[in-house]
């Protein structure tokens, strides 16, 4: 008696369920490099991997989903530390080739905290006197930070509380942050495949 072509068996599995064994694999690859992106970028502010599993048929485990927990909570009393941690952030939020809607959505609120945190430190420079503020931009200088940021901490102290609150409201609505999204308590986020 011939076999259909269909009901052959490799190692003990047919044809549809090598198929399957094939995208689990793949799949498996593409979920740890992933995470192993926003990790890497994340440093000291990112936690473990973890991962969603199914079960092959060829009886192994697969990795299908994962996630990487990210500390995104502000520096208390340091918006230029915060602007930072932010940087790092989003850097990690964005690290996979392929960011998920979730990567986006935690890129988007640290460039929301980093957004106010601009804000405090561009308040703090209208405060003080002009010697401070000479004081704050060598600081600046010597942690590497880039003249297109001292601009844009000037452009944000030129205007009015109300425009940058206006500012903040119109980029909280694109970037889908609204009162109902904010961020749990801990201060740490899923970015996730």
């Amino acid at each position: 008696m011939e076999a259909d072509a269909s009901d052959k068996k490799v190692g003990g599995l047919d044809q549809a369920e090598l198929k399957e064994l094939t995208e689990l694999k793949a799949r498996d690859r593409e979920v740890r490099a992933h995470e192993a992106a926003h990790q890497a970028a994340g440093g000291q502010y990112a936690g473990a991997m973890s991962f969603s599993y199914q079960r092959g048929p060829d009886g192994a485990q697969y990795a299908v989903g994962g996630e990487v927990s990210i500390d995104i909570s502000p520096v208390n009393g340091n918006p230029q530390a915060t602007i930072e941690k932010m940087r790092v952030v989003r850097s990690a939020a964005m690290a996979p080739a392929e960011p998920s809607g979730q990567d986006r959505a935690v890129a988007a609120q640290a460039m929301q905290i980093m957004l106010q945190a601009q804000s405090e430190l561009a308040s703090e420079g209208e405060s003080s006197s002009p010697s401070s503020k000479d004081s704050a931009n060598d600081t600046n200088e010597a942690s590497g930070v880039s003249p297109a940021t001292d601009d844009a901490q000037e452009s944000v102290s030129a205007q009015s509380p109300r425009s940058v609150e206006q500012a903040r409201t119109a980029y909280q609505s694109v970037a889908g942050f609204g009162s109902g999204l904010d961020s749990p308590g801990d201060g740490f986020l899923p970015i996730s495949v």
